[in-house]
């Protein structure tokens, strides 16, 4: 309890109250109304400076320690104080997806409940048409969010929308913005839109510095004040990791096992490596009776950030989440630079082997990291599309008390920015990943997934990674004894999961959410017990349904978890000569009559 209570000091700061900033008295309302008593670390630290000094802001923090406070406060504030401003857009703030910015806009909504006549805010990852968001433009909101490929073509189709007005700047997850491909879309937005002649206050957020934010550092900012908030001991504090290295198709059997047994207590973020591996597991899942709703970048943004509300609700236990960007997030400096302190690792263990055996594997480890540069070239040509409906690490997840990596993302940097939704603001977590061995890769086909080929690789450099914070991850084994006993009703219901049932559930749940959209929600308001329609987690039956599946038999279960005693003896002979009497139509038992003296010529 202590490391907890230490853990939450360390990201907010008691000492400092927001009265303290002469910040607006409506933006005061406003955070009173949210709930927050005193600033993070980050927000305390990041205000002043904004305010105060006009400085510009680079901060380096986690996911969840308040970055997005520190520069809506700031700005809202400077808006508000400025009467003698010109109409004109005074801030923009860049996202890498339209999830991230459905979150910043709601949460500048929450921020300017009181202020809302005095400064407009527009978000253009809505899914409206480029007319409507012309003509919003034309209005000059004082705050824009977009990403930079919206905002970029938008200026570019109008002429009455301009920036010339523009005082304050915000890039947020910039490391994700060039992990994206948005490098070449943020470089023509700057030179024909912005002035950096004039005096524009910069922010720029991320998770990690690189050398991505030290170049938009020299291009960008003067003078910044650099804020790092050194959190990765506080998560190493709170976070307990594991590793389990099992085969393909025993996944499905530990998730199984650990969601109907209930071994997990609370909410669990699921994540996969592709669209269909999720619903796979969903519909997997389905057979044993474990409700469960997946993200799917498919789906309306509204239906997504829907599923992500309820979720934090707690009206769902489980999220399935598919990380197909993790694939790419790296780039190919960095996957040299991981692949070779992996193979210099290698050769110290096996530096006692034969020269030739030495040459052999280095043979291969270079067409691994050949064939890893061809993966990602392919994921880093995704369309812009793709990039601004793709699953972020912006997303605000509340409460999650577990983060299982059902496959294991294709990154160290990925795994560090999945299990960060875990074990944050001084909570505790865990996380759990599934790492298939070399030996059983493409054992069983239909449960195959390429990039788990280099699951053990990947698995050594996480805990290289992990290990200069401090933080180390463990074996986790489970009781085989016990788990097999289950095999069998999970290899009957994952013959059940065909490709055609998962091609038909994805129709199914597109046909679902075209039902239920916005002009419907008032019939639900209206009508409250209809709002089971709006439910994500419904089932998505596969072609064969086995419902005796449901049920967990008491012979499966331990000894201690079993709902009666055992039973005794059986006898094969019936001890009661009465149990199989007929009974007449008054309930007494009828007497034995003897045909044959009944019988007539």
């Amino acid at each position: 309890m202590a490391r907890l209570e230490a853990a939450a000091e360390a990201y907010v700061d008691n000492s400092t109250t927001f009265d303290s900033f002469g910040l607006d008295p409506r933006i005061l309302q406003a955070i009173n109304e949210l709930g927050y008593e005193h600033p993070t670390l980050v927000q305390a630290k990041a205000i002043p400076l904004a305010l105060q000094e006009k400085r510009d802001v680079i901060a380096k923090a986690s996911t969840g320690t308040g970055k997005t406070a520190a520069y809506c406060i700031p700005i809202l504030q400077s808006i508000l104080s400025n009467n003698n401003r010109t109409p004109g857009i005074q801030a923009v703030i860049l996202v890498p997806t339209r999830e991230l910015s459905v979150q910043v806009d709601k949460f500048l909504d929450s921020l300017t409940s009181f202020c809302s006549k005095k400064v407009k805010c527009l978000n253009l990852s809505n899914s409206v048409s480029e007319q409507i968001h012309l003509a919003q433009l034309s209005e000059l909101p004082e705050i824009v969010i977009s990403t930079p490929t919206k905002l970029l073509q938008l200026l570019k189709k109008s002429s009455k929308v301009n920036l010339s007005q523009l005082k304050y700047f915000v890039i947020d997850e910039v490391d994700l913005i060039f992990s994206y491909g948005y490098d070449d879309d943020l470089k023509e937005l700057t030179e024909l839109y912005l002035n950096l002649q004039n005096k524009i206050q910069v922010f720029l957020m991320s998770a990690t510095m690189n050398e991505d934010v030290e170049q938009l550092k020299a291009l960008y900012c003067k003078a910044p004040a650099v804020l790092k908030l050194n959190d990765d001991a506080i998560k190493s504090s709170n976070l307990v990791q594991y590793y389990c290295k099992t085969g393909e198709l025993e996944k499905f059997l530990l998730s199984y096992v650990i969601f109907k047994l209930n071994l997990i207590k609370g909410k669990t973020l699921i994540f996969v490596n592709n669209i269909d591996r999720g619903y796979r597991l969903k519909l997997f899942l389905e057979q044993f009776g474990i409700k469960s709703c997946l993200l799917n970048n498919e789906l309306p943004l509204s239906s997504r950030m829907h599923t992500v509300d309820q979720f934090n609700k707690n009206v769902y236990r489980l999220l399935i989440a598919t990380d197909e960007s993790s694939v790419g997030e790296e780039r190919e400096e960095d996957f040299l630079e991981e692949a070779n302190e992996t193979e210099t690792n290698a050769d110290e263990k096996v530096a006692e082997k034969k020269s030739t055996e030495n040459n052999t594997e280095k043979t291969e480890e270079n067409e691994d990291g050949e064939e890893e540069i061809e993966e990602e070239e392919k994921i880093n040509s995704k369309s812009s599309k793709q990039r601004d409906s793709g699953f972020s690490r912006g997303v605000d997840f509340k409460n999650v008390a577990c983060v299982l990596n059902f496959d294991l993302p294709t990154t160290a940097k990925s795994y560090v920015h999945r299990v960060g939704r875990t074990a944050r603001a001084g909570k505790s977590g865990m996380a759990l990943s599934f790492v298939v061995e070399k030996r059983l890769w493409n054992k069983h086909i239909a449960s195959n997934l390429k990039s788990a080929k280099r699951d053990e690789k990947i698995l050594a450099r996480i805990m290289t990674a992990q290990g200069r914070i401090g933080s180390k991850l463990e074996p986790y084994h489970f009781n085989e004894s016990q788990v097999e006993g289950f095999r069998y009703r999970m290899e009957d219901a994952f013959r059940a999961v065909t490709a055609t049932a998962i091609r038909n559930a994805r129709i199914k749940e597109i046909k679902q959410e075209i039902m239920v959209n916005e002009k419907l929600q008032r019939h639900f308001e209206e009508n409250p017990q209809d709002l089971l329609s709006l439910r994500h987690d419904k089932e998505l039956h596969p072609n064969r349904v086995q419902p005796h599946l449901k049920r967990v038999p008491d012979y499966l279960l331990p000894k201690g978890a079993r709902s009666h005693p055992t039973v005794g003896f059986v006898p094969f002979k019936n001890t009661n000569p009465n149990k199989h009497e007929k009974r007449g139509p008054r309930g007494g038992v009828r007497k034995r009559v003897n045909p044959l003296k009944k019988f007539k010529r």
